[in-house]
Order: structure tokens, then C-alpha cells, then sequence
């Protein structure tokens, strides 16, 4: 079988939907690896920084485990920002979307409202609102975001800092993507973890 029989779903039968299946594992199984290949695509993205986006991802991600932070955190901070091609105008959400299945609830969440929260160091001068991340006050992650962004987002942007290589971060970004999806051990709804260990 090349391909399914139907041309309406509602025609498909147990058969067709085998083979999509089987089809659809294999594609998501190289998720991480088209995930690396777009983080390197930032580098066409937005400019302007005295880094690209791509050396911004990477700058994060370094400083997140300088800071001792664990595995999620680590490839959530690499990500955040990968929106940015596709998704200019809510780049967070775009991120969030895609770390969601495999990262702690807490780490999606962060990712998520990250742009609202990054207000605070420059909304003034764009006409936004710089509190604007007070809409989230008393969330459960509020200050794993406000720290989020002080420590590794909004101070990443240092051509002078030593930043690791993607190849680095690259097994990483394999080891979470191939967890399976929504695994509620993994999510853990509710449940916070530091930021830093250190």
C-alpha cells in the first residue's frame, strides 16, 4: 500500500488508518532533528541584535545550564524563541504549542507568556504595556517566568558571552522529542521545579 484509498475521511476504513498511523510515527520520530534545523534557520530570521536569534537561543540555553537547570528547562529556554520564523506576532504561543507534549506544564506554560513578560524591560519604549505580565499575578509559575526571562532571556543578547554550539544542546532536544507525548509523568499538571540548582 503507497497511500490510503479514500479521498474523504469519512470513507477511510481500519485499513487506511493502519497505514497513516504507521506513517505518522515514523514522521514524528524526526521531529527533533527538523526542530535543529529550524533553530538554525533563525539565523534569517529577525535582525537588528548584536546576535542573531540563533546565537540568542543558544546563548540562553548555555546560561540555563550554566545555572544548573534541568533537562526541560534547558531545551524549553533553546525553543522558546523558535516562533519567531513562522509566528512573528505570538512567536510564544508557536513555541509553547510545540514543547508542550514533551516538557513539564510549568516549562510550556513559561515559554507561553514569556512575550508578556518581557514587556517589563521594553514595552515602554514600543508603546506597550511594560506590566503587563501582572495579568498572570498569582499563577502558580509567575515567578518561574519572571525569573525566566531575567536570567536567561532578556540577558542573552552578549556577543562576548561564551555560547555553546547547537551540537551541544542537540542530544538534548532528542531526548525530550522522543518522549512519549503527554505523558503525564513528564507534564506533571501543578507541579514546579527550580528554575536553578545552583
Amino acid at each position: 500500500m503507497e497511500h490510503v484509498k479514500f479521498t474523504q475521511m469519512a470513507d477511510g476504513d481500519a485499513e487506511d488508518y493502519a497505514f497513516l498511523a504507521e506513517h505518522e510515527t515514523d514522521y514524528a520520530a524526526g521531529t527533533a532533528d527538523r526542530l535543529l534545523k529550524a533553530l538554525v534557520e533563525l539565523d534569517d530570521s529577525l535582525s537588528g541584535y548584536q546576535i542573531t536569534r540563533l546565537g540568542h537561543s543558544l546563548q540562553s540555553a548555555t546560561r540555563a545550564e550554566r545555572d544548573g537547570a534541568d533537562i526541560d528547562w534547558i531545551v524549553s529556554v533553546l525553543l522558546h524563541d523558535i516562533g519567531d520564523i513562522y509566528a512573528p506576532y505570538n512567536h510564544d504561543e508557536y513555541a509553547a504549542a510545540i514543547l508542550r507534549p514533551f516538557v513539564r506544564e510549568q516549562c510550556a506554560w513559561v515559554v507561553e507568556k514569556h512575550g508578556d513578560f518581557q514587556l517589563v524591560y521594553f514595552g515602554k519604549h514600543v508603546g506597550a504595556d511594560p506590566e503587563k505580565r501582572q495579568t498572570y499575578a498569582g499563577h502558580p509559575y509567575y515567578d518561574d517566568c519572571v525569573d525566566f526571562c531575567a536570567r536567561w532571556d532578556q540577558s542573552s543578547f552578549d556577543p562576548a558571552y561564551d555560547t555553546l554550539p547547537i551540537e551541544h544542546f542537540a542530544p538534548m532536544v532528542r531526548t525530550v522529542f522522543a518522549r512519549k507525548p503527554y505523558d503525564p509523568a513528564v507534564i506533571r499538571p501543578g507541579q514546579r521545579e527550580p528554575l536553578v540548582t545552583k
